[in-house]
């Protein structure tokens, strides 16, 4: 009780305040999503994404080189696909040389201690925009899951380290682990996007990738069939239990900021890593703002970093990723 105990005292300077921090940040904790065009030297800024570029390998090779030298240690990959490579099966996502696996194979040769996570999931792929295979109006879960093996172990051929599941079919995990295995990768990690919501903060992801869902007869114009009702917690518990339960190696939250109180309740559930996605919305917001001069940039970005790993993140993935590791660095 005050006045023997005084909280202030933890707080006098900064060299104390640093002697009791109870959590820190290193550029070992961000992953950086990169996306990726056909083509050689192209570099295109996403307008709604300011600082954050679609690249061709070979752009993207000298970017990796680049954040690894900053000390982030591992990236999360997507295409963004041509639209004649498009269709409702998902064939091109597991052409062995499709420019997700050409990349995959590039970043490897060019810096092999990076860790190459590639998106799983069916939409950069489909002329629906959907994560999945579309039957009668609907989003089939199973065939859905015999492509995504089939995508999963294009990956792993091409050298990727783990394979990250965003589509939200029920019992992928397991099938890309027996997948995985039978193909004889064993040493394939997978980390599931297990508590995907559907989330408005996703807009200029999909403007990166052109990939939302098309405004067609008979076809769900979004994603609420397979993707997570951001009014549900236990539903995220439990989904995490369940990949856990078949084989998924790290569990992710996604989106980040709006849904701390969601890392917390699957940190304290799962005995796995729990990654966070620092979304492209939770991005152009910060931006946006501090363009504007409402808010202080880095102070910011700091912040909500350190947010999302004292919720409990054990890998960051975020767009502020080679920002923040430079930042650090200083």
């Amino acid at each position: 009780m005050f006045p023997l105990h005084r909280g202030r005292r933890l707080r006098t300077n900064e060299s104390i305040r640093s002697l009791v921090r109870e959590t820190s940040l290193s550029p070992s904790d961000f992953m950086f999503p990169m996306f990726i065009a056909e083509g050689e030297n192209v570099q295109v800024e996403i307008s709604s994404m300011p600082g954050i570029f679609r690249r061709s390998i070979d752009l993207t090779v000298e970017e990796v080189k680049e954040i690894f030298a900053l000390g982030i240690r591992a990236v999360n990959i997507y295409v963004k696909v041509s639209e004649n490579l498009k269709d409702n099966t998902g064939l091109e996502a597991w052409n062995s040389n499709g420019l997700m696996q050409n990349a995959i194979r590039a970043i490897k040769d060019a810096c092999p201690e990076m860790i190459v996570m590639p998106d799983v999931a069916l939409d950069p792929y489909s002329i629906y925009g959907h994560d999945g295979i579309i039957a009668k109006g609907d989003i089939e879960n199973d065939s859905t899951n015999d492509a995504l093996v089939k995508m999963a172990v294009s990956h792993a051929q091409a050298g990727a380290d783990f394979v990250a599941p965003s589509d939200m079919m029920d019992g992928r995990v397991l099938r890309l682990r027996e997948g995985l295995d039978a193909a004889g990768f064993h040493n394939v990690g997978i980390m599931s996007y297990s508590a995907k919501y559907a989330s408005a903060f996703y807009g200029p992801f999909r403007d990166a990738l052109d990939s939302a869902p098309v405004d067609a007869n008979d076809i769900p114009t979004d994603k609420k069939t397979y993707q997570m009702d951001y009014a549900n917690r236990i539903e995220a518990i439990k989904e995490a239990l369940w990949d856990v339960e078949e084989g998924a190696d790290m569990v992710m939250v996604k989106p980040g900021i709006a849904y701390l109180d969601i890392v917390r309740e699957v940190k304290n559930a799962v005995n796995v890593p729990v990654t966070v996605y620092h979304v492209s919305g939770e991005y152009a917001m910060i931006k946006a703002a501090a363009e504007r001069g409402w808010l202080d940039h880095d102070k910011i970005m700091m912040e909500q970093l350190m947010c999302i790993k004292r919720a409990g993140a054990s890998l960051i993935s975020t767009y502020f990723a080679k920002e923040a590791a430079i930042l650090l660095n200083k």
